[in-house]
């Protein structure tokens, strides 16, 4: 009965001897095959794959965006409204200023001449009042065979307010042998009357808008 008990003893200790052999050979980090880093989903599983977000294409700011620059509105006075200011007006010109008789008659005359084509009433001594007063400034510089006129007008309203200025300069050949405004030929002065009002109609229709 002793013989048997140790028997047993002995393939007890056998047996976990063994096991224990065993057991160190699966611990073993040489035993335990190498993992793949990439997780593969299977149907069933949960374990979710990891999607790779697509690039994303940088779009454009407004501000790069390349774009026509704006043009700026030109503003157009309507045909109606220039003629009708036109209409209203009463233009008296004023004694001419630095101008001898001679060379202010013919402009004078053709500033009434031009001024009835451009639509513009002078206004004469029948009680007319002016809604404009044109005051001009006259002086000559002679070079060689040539006279310049250089003239300055002002325009004024009825109170005395100077509203707007044209001044030029008109270059023509020396007549009869003379300096000063014995050298002005009539068909200068008329030429500056003629620039005056068509300056001054354009100005009025300025006025419209």
């Amino acid at each position: 009965m002793r013989r048997s008990h140790a028997t047993t003893v002995s393939l007890l200790a056998a047996l976990t001897l063994a096991a224990c052999t065993n057991a160190k050979d699966v611990l073993e980090p040489s035993a335990i095959a190498p993992q793949s880093t990439q997780a593969v989903p299977t149907a069933g599983s949960g374990t979710a794959a990891t999607a790779t977000a697509p690039a994303t294409t940088a779009q454009p700011s407004a501000t790069a965006q390349s774009s026509a620059p704006a043009q700026p509105a030109t503003t157009t006075v309507p045909p109606a409204k220039s003629a009708a200011v036109i209409a209203r007006t009463r233009l008296q010109v004023a004694p001419i200023v630095g101008a001898s008789v001679e060379a202010a008659t013919p402009l004078t005359a053709q500033l009434q001449t031009r001024a009835k084509q451009r639509g513009i009433t002078l206004a004469g001594s029948a009680g007319q009042t002016p809604t404009h007063v044109l005051k001009g400034y006259f002086s000559t510089m002679s070079e060689g065979k040539d006279t310049t006129v250089i003239y300055v007008w002002d325009v004024y309203d009825p109170a005395g307010n100077r509203l707007h200025r044209i001044n030029g300069q008109q270059k023509a050949p020396s007549v009869n042998d003379g300096e000063g405004w014995a050298a002005v030929a009539p068909e200068t002065m008329q030429a500056i009357a003629d620039q005056t009002i068509d300056q001054f109609a354009t100005w009025l229709g300025g006025q419209a808008g």
